[in-house]
């Protein structure tokens, strides 16, 4: 499976997908198409952590103050689950591969 999710207002996304070939991806994009628990469960059964996929980015996490808490893979699950800019992004599956973020290194070994 090749699958890409992403968010259409994330610059550093439309850039990423722009650079490379999208054509054998489905595109998900998570604000008006949000993950699903089965997607998100795949992507954790790939990871093997909730917490490689949760983004400390997101407005939200200061908002929330989540920084001063202690979040078990059980609370990052459910705060991807309710708001889907949590969820670090773009997350690429490669079939058996799956890159998560943006950072240099990640997306040049895309």
């Amino acid at each position: 499976m090749k699958k890409i999710y992403y968010l259409k207002t994330c610059d550093t996304c439309v850039k990423i997908l722009k650079e490379m070939d999208t054509s054998e991806y489905v595109l998900q994009e998570i604000k008006t198409t949000p993950i699903t628990v089965k997607q998100l469960d795949e992507l954790f059964e790939m990871t093997k952590s909730y917490e490689v996929l949760f983004s400390r980015r997101a407005k939200k996490y200061q908002q929330m103050d989540l920084k001063n808490q202690t979040l078990t893979e059980k609370d990052y699950r459910q705060l991807i689950l309710d708001e889907y800019t949590f969820l670090k992004r773009p997350v690429i599956i490669n079939n058996t591969e799956v890159y998560v973020g943006n950072t240099k290194k990640r997306v040049d070994n895309i």
